[in-house]
């Protein structure tokens, strides 16, 4: 087997050496219960409460308004859920807003609350790169009065495009209506003061910017109606219970900060590697179309679909060739059904089976990208015939 070369950051991302060290230092060091009282329970309690001011300072939050959670997908079911019945609780709001290109922890949690918890719900559409206009969403509120809540994320995890979200939030605010945004595929990648986004709620997952799995924040700010959905001992300021995982937040946090302090410089760098990625690519392979935004992207993600060829068959023929992609959503994969993301964007039905997304990472350097424009011709050509 040729070396692997890794292009799949936006499933997920490996651990940190420096981060995993820290992990297993306090997996060994720190045992106590952070909610005892004793020495031990004391020491987990100060590391804990030091992880959570070091992701509010990140996010330009108040350490309270920090939430640990196992991971992305909680912290967006918890948000939704957690709001949105709390809404309609103090004011009657019954109504959700999303986007048709969310990520299925947003779409099918606003499904259920329709379908089971009684929620109205609207679905904005988006334009052929996967943006939602500020004046849709304002023609979707309306005067606010009956919207519990608006969920729209910040970027997209299968095509890359980035939403206008201070933009998004102001004009939620403008009405009174929280905005909650999945900031999942934005860690270590965007900035996240979550005052200038305009946001109520934010979404993150440690695993996404070099931290370990099963550990994710749910940002949410003060004075926002919420009802917890895990209850019991009462942890997180009554907001989330059970027994708090010391070293996954101490080293969600340092991921967090060291991403933080190497966004600008590493953006810039993968941004020159993927543009080379894109215009190559579309330009020597006919049949060949670029997804999502062409500026308003991601730095790292690159995301096409390719004419009279299905994706299993090119991400088959990439993993032998010795590079890991994906055909969009790792959340999807062997589902075998076109993306709800590449549908709403309107495109033909001939191009859905054909999306592959290469997302680069620390990683990746231009020998990788060498690699792969070298091979992808030939992996084309065989998949199609």
């Amino acid at each position: 087997m040729p070396n692997l070369f890794y292009l799949d950051h936006a499933s997920t991302t490996p651990i940190r050496e420096e981060v995993l060290g820290w992990m297993q230092q306090l997996f060994a060091d720190v045992y106590g219960n952070p909610s005892s009282i004793h020495r031990s329970g004391r020491q987990a309690s100060v590391v804990l409460q030091r992880a959570r001011a070091q992701i509010a300072e990140v996010l330009g939050a108040h350490p309270s308004e920090i939430l640990f959670t196992s991971g992305g997908t909680e912290s967006d079911n918890a948000a939704l859920r957690g709001i949105a019945l709390a809404r309609r609780a103090a004011t009657g709001a019954n109504r959700l807003i999303v986007s048709r290109v969310e990520h299925h922890a947003v779409l099918q949690t606003a499904e259920e609350l329709r379908d089971h918890a009684g929620f109205a719900l609207t679905l904005l559409p988006v334009d052929g790169e996967g943006r939602v206009a500020v004046t849709t969403l304002a023609s979707a509120l309306g005067d606010g009065r009956d919207v519990a809540l608006a969920s729209l994320l910040y970027a997209n995890n299968e095509i890359g495009t980035v939403l206008p979200v201070a933009e998004l939030g102001a004009c939620c605010r403008a009405v009174g209506v929280p905005l909650h945004t999945d900031a999942v595929q934005a860690g270590g990648k965007l900035p996240l003061d979550v005052d200038q986004l305009a946001v109520d709620a934010l979404s993150l997952g440690a695993h996404k910017f070099y931290g370990p799995k099963g550990i994710g924040v749910l940002y949410l700010r003060q004075r926002t109606p919420f009802w917890p959905q895990l209850t019991g001992g009462g942890q997180e300021g009554g907001r989330r219970s059970g027994t708090e995982n010391i070293p996954l937040a101490a080293a969600m946090a340092k991921a967090l900060e060291l991403a933080e302090a190497e966004r600008v410089s590493e953006g810039a760098r993968l941004r020159m590697l993927r543009d080379r990625l894109i215009d190559t690519f579309t330009a020597t392979v006919a049949g060949v179309h670029l997804t999502g935004a062409r500026q308003a992207r991601l730095d790292n993600h690159a995301s096409f679909v390719v004419d009279h060829a299905d994706a299993e068959g090119l991400l088959i023929a990439l993993d032998l060739a010795g590079f890991a992609a994906s055909s969009g959503s790792a959340c999807s994969s062997g589902t075998h059904r076109p993306s709800h993301v590449l549908k709403a964007l309107g495109l033909p039905a001939a191009q859905l089976g054909g999306a592959l997304r290469f997302s680069l990472g620390r990683s990746t350097d231009e020998n990788a990208i060498d690699q792969l424009l070298a091979a992808l011709p030939q992996i084309v050509a065989r998949v199609r015939g």
